[in-house]
């Protein structure tokens, strides 16, 4: 185990020195506060939904969880290219082990990154119906981020290719983003579309994070909490297989 503490520690280490990393990747967040928040937040109110940016702050936080986490799979890809993944797995430790370490620091920066996407939306006006729910919505935001470290890692674990990696992200990561429910209610949603919002898993992630933080879950808390719960352990099964069968 403490191979694992020393790649947990590690990931942490190398995303706390890179400022600019920290600041770039909190952009998109703040922009999707401000303009749709504030922007849409009228029309939102007029059609009788409330107020948007309680909407809205939850599936922000979980897309800057998403983003952070699943792009964590981007540094296999390069320590691959220089020589560092070569080195780790030549050591006398299981690959089982390298994974799971790289996993949970990918998903704790992801867990920081959300932190301090709510920290910024309580500076935009954001209040949570109840303080005693945010370690809840903290389990939730950690599940999501373990799920989607281990999907990043699963991929790359297969490419050994920076812009194919970019590729697939984009792909995958823009539908499950814009189909989870973080910007529009899942309420009324034509059949179609509510089926793959229900396969979605970021829609759990989201949904656990509303009902937690504002009290409005679509699917039901502990529906979500079951789903994600058993996705994070497929994707931590599937991660640690693929990533046992990488070349050097």
């Amino acid at each position: 185990m403490k191979a694992v503490y020393i790649l947990w520690l590690r990931q942490i280490k190398r995303y706390l020195r890179s400022r600019s990393r920290i600041i770039g990747s909190l952009g998109q967040p703040i922009l999707f506060l401000l303009a749709l928040g504030f922007g849409f937040g009228p029309v939102f109110q007029r059609a009788g939904q409330g107020n948007y940016l309680e909407f809205l702050t939850p599936g922000i936080i979980a897309m800057s969880v998403l983003f952070t986490s699943v792009f964590a799979g981007i540094e296999i890809i390069w320590d691959r290219q220089f020589g560092f993944l070569k080195e780790t797995l030549v050591a006398p430790v299981s690959r089982l082990e390298i994974m799971i370490g790289r996993t949970l620091g990918g998903a704790t920066v992801a867990t920081l990154q959300g932190i301090i996407v709510f920290l910024i939306s309580l500076l935009a006006g954001f209040r949570p119906q109840t303080w005693l729910h945010l370690v809840p919505a903290l389990a939730f935001v950690v599940l999501t981020a373990v799920l989607f470290t281990a999907l990043g890692t699963a991929i790359a674990s297969v490419l050994d290719d920076m812009q194919g990696f970019q590729l697939i992200m984009n792909f995958l990561i823009m539908p499950l983003f814009f189909l989870s429910g973080a910007l529009f209610p899942l309420n009324g949603l034509p059949k179609f579309l509510e089926i793959i919002t229900a396969i979605d898993p970021l829609s759990y992630g989201v949904d656990g994070l509303r009902g937690t933080l504002v009290g409005a879950a679509h699917f039901g808390l502990s529906l979500d909490l079951a789903v994600l719960s058993v996705m994070t352990a497929l994707l931590l099964a599937v991660g640690s297989y693929l990533f046992s069968k990488i070349q050097i």
